[in-house]
């Protein structure tokens, strides 16, 4: 694998002189290199073996080995003398409040709800459901499952009954840990009837036995006036904690599940990802000094949500695994109160990371372009950014490389890998970079591009499935909770010995990475394989466009044609006739009369998930008149309603024609 010699921020002399040797050895000595790294981490049995091959489709990271997160995160940095350094910090944009938990403070206050569990009945291999928003008592919770052996699954706080229920089912937990309720720009949400009625909707097979409900001032409700009628048992979290002792940590196997993590799955039936204790430990324990260069004295904002894998990660457990500060917020990029939202949280807390979405940088693009916001604050102690979620396009990415003048890191992973697949790994060397592509693979991961047949794509820049050599690093999924078969056919079966993404990209000539959508995103234009990827890429080259969509929809002539959907930046005026006619001869200038693009639909918002990704399969069967179903992790399910509007408003059939061209 070559390395690029572009220049870069303080790119070594020698591009992958340092980086190349550490991946190689991860493949070819695994053993060697895990158990190196597994030293680094607090064991109460040390592993002798760092992996465990047992058969085709299964693997066990440090088989033996015994030891407990939580106590990893916390109690181990507390007896290295750094109990009164700062864990956690949280800022809320929503409340004002701004609070801050030293390692000891944090440590103790987990280890007593640890005990309140305890005294619930809770013990090792249990279930407890955690539906909480952005506030400590989630980190808290968390961390008390670790600590006493409980495996975790955390819901995004504000999620439907329906889908509260589905998991319910699913996970069948024996608590659930809530809150009265969420806060939103404008608009209080609820928690306490849409946990009452998820329980109802599971009936008489509902697992839960108790619902323990943290107050909070801003929100209505108590748990005391939910007990009446239902079959769960509702308690107050503080009078618990009241009754109740800290609890120690329990020694779990390295293999033990941590926690269920939901994701999306293709037949609407939610996938709960399994993620051990002891690979997901040694992982993030390599991740953070490798890639993020971070460690005990350094503080590191994720602006992500505990509901996802890159709250999991990067907000709870990997900044406290490494012995640094970890930001929780609570609010939005922009409108919490303006697009200078982020920055007051990284000057005020003097953080040195940013990890984020490419869409709320789009967002903050949108509502400030100029970054005029930025001027207010001091980021002197900023030193890179982070991105993953979605796809980052070069026009954002030069944006704020530009405005803020460090490191841009577009790193690439799923909720399934737990950690970065491919990064810029900053805390080796920071090797040039490329606007678009994610650089290069991290140890563990052998990354190839393959052909619809599953057959090695060696040539550089040409486009293909990305499949990753089995096994998967420590840290990855180890199954399906509740389906072995699920796991295996939703991932392994695709292509032989390989873990199939579902990504599409390729190689170029220097051996980066460049990650070009989902495969289902590429469409077939008359025979023609196009990524939406590469359409979009143009389209945000225009100086009016804030964020864009692009999608195959149906054509009888063609099969498919590419459409697009744009929005505005703030401030700019532009006729939507002038914007599509734009639009399209930037695509024919740079993609070429093969794309046959002559539709733009200009519109107020794109639909997106909390995390940031945009609806494009969605969007597809509305315009193609499909029957669709609206995700429930949709962060704003009246975008829809727009959607459709807009499209009704503005053209006669076909929908989704706002401007056509010849």
């Amino acid at each position: 694998m070559s390395i690029a010699s572009a220049p870069s921020h303080t790119a070594t002399a020698t591009p992958g002189a340092a980086y190349r040797p550490v991946w190689q050895r991860s493949q070819e000595d695994p053993e060697g290199f895990w158990l190196d790294v597994a030293t680094q981490v607090q064991w109460k049995t040390e592993p002798t073996r760092a992996l465990d091959e047992r058969g085709e489709y299964e693997w066990r990271w440090f088989p033996g080995g015994e030891l407990n997160v939580s106590e990893n995160a916390l109690d181990r940095h507390v007896d290295a003398g750094r109990g009164d350094n700062a864990a956690l910090i949280y800022d809320s944009a929503m409340t004002g409040t701004k609070l801050t938990f030293t390692y000891r403070e944090l440590r103790d206050a987990v280890a007593l709800f640890a005990g309140v569990l305890r005294d619930q009945g809770v013990s090792k291999g249990d279930r407890v459901l955690i539906y909480l928003p952005m506030v400590p008592q989630a980190v808290i919770a968390m961390l008390a499952c670790a600590r006493i052996g409980a495996i975790h699954s955390v819901v995004f706080g504000g999620f439907a009954a329906n889908e509260l229920a589905v998991r319910i089912a699913d996970a069948k937990p024996k608590v659930i840990v809530t809150t009265a309720g969420g806060l939103e720009p404008g608009r209080v949400v609820e928690y306490l009837p849409l946990v009452s009625r998820a329980i109802e909707l599971v009936g008489d097979d509902c697992s839960v036995e108790s619902v323990i409900v943290r107050q909070r001032d801003a929100v209505p409700g108590t748990a005391a006036e939910y007990n009446e009628g239902s079959s769960a048992s509702w308690h107050d979290w503080e009078e618990l904690e009241a009754k109740s002792s800290p609890a120690a940590p329990v020694s779990m196997r390295a293999e033990d599940p941590l926690y269920i993590l939901y994701t999306s799955g293709t037949t609407g039936s939610p996938k709960g990802v399994v993620r051990d204790s002891g690979g997901y430990t040694v992982g993030l324990q390599w991740a953070m000094q490798n890639i993020y260069n971070f460690g005990p004295g350094d503080t590191m904002f994720t602006a992500s949500d505990v509901g996802w894998v890159v709250g999991h990660s990067f907000i709870v457990y990997g900044p406290l695994i490494a012995g640094g500060t970890t930001i929780l917020y609570e609010g939005k990029p922009v409108g919490t109160p303006d697009p200078g939202a982020f920055w007051r949280v990284l000057s005020e807390h003097g953080a040195k990371l940013l990890s984020t979405a490419p869409t709320a940088l789009r967002a903050i693009r949108r509502e400030d372009p100029e970054l005029e916001y930025l001027k207010r604050y001091d980021m002197s102690k900023l030193e890179a950014i982070y991105l993953a979620g979605e796809r980052m396009d070069p026009e954002t990415w030069h944006w704020v490389n530009d405005g803020l003048r460090v490191p841009v890191v577009d790193h690439w992973w799923q909720t399934e890998t737990g950690w970065m697949i491919c990064a810029n790994p900053l805390g080796i060397e920071e090797l040039p970079a490329k606007a678009g592509s994610t650089t290069v693979p991290m140890p563990g991961f052998d990354v190839h591009i393959l052909d619809s047949n599953g057959k090695r794509i060696t040539e550089p820049n040409v486009e293909g499935n990305i499949g990753i050599r089995l096994p998967l690093a420590p840290g990855a999924l180890l199954e399906i909770w509740g389906s072995r078969q699920r796991f295996i056919d939703s991932y392994l079966s695709a292509f032989k010995g390989y873990y199939s993404t579902g990504d599409a990209g390729y190689y170029d000539e220097d051996g980066y990475l460049f990650v070009m959508g989902r495969t289902d995103d590429v469409i077939n234009v008359a025979g023609h394989r196009l990524s939406t990827g590469s359409l979009e890429e143009v389209l945000t080259q225009h100086s009016a466009v804030a964020e864009c969509a692009v999608i195959g929809v149906s054509d009888e002539l063609k099969g498919q044609r590419a459409a697009g959907f744009v929005t505005v930046k703030h401030g700019v005026s532009i006729d939507d006739q002038q914007l599509a006619t734009e639009l399209i001869a930037l695509v024919r200038e740079h993609i070429g009369p093969v794309a046959s693009f002559r539709d733009v639909t200009v519109v107020e918002r794109l639909p997106k998930t909390r995390s940031g990704k945009i609806l494009r399969k969605t969007i597809r069967q509305i315009v193609d008149g499909e029957p669709y179903t609206v995700p429930a992790t949709i962060e704003d399910p009246t975008v829809i309603d727009e959607l459709i509007t807009s499209l009704k408003h503005t053209v006669s059939a076909p929908p989704t024609r706002v401007v056509t061209l010849p």
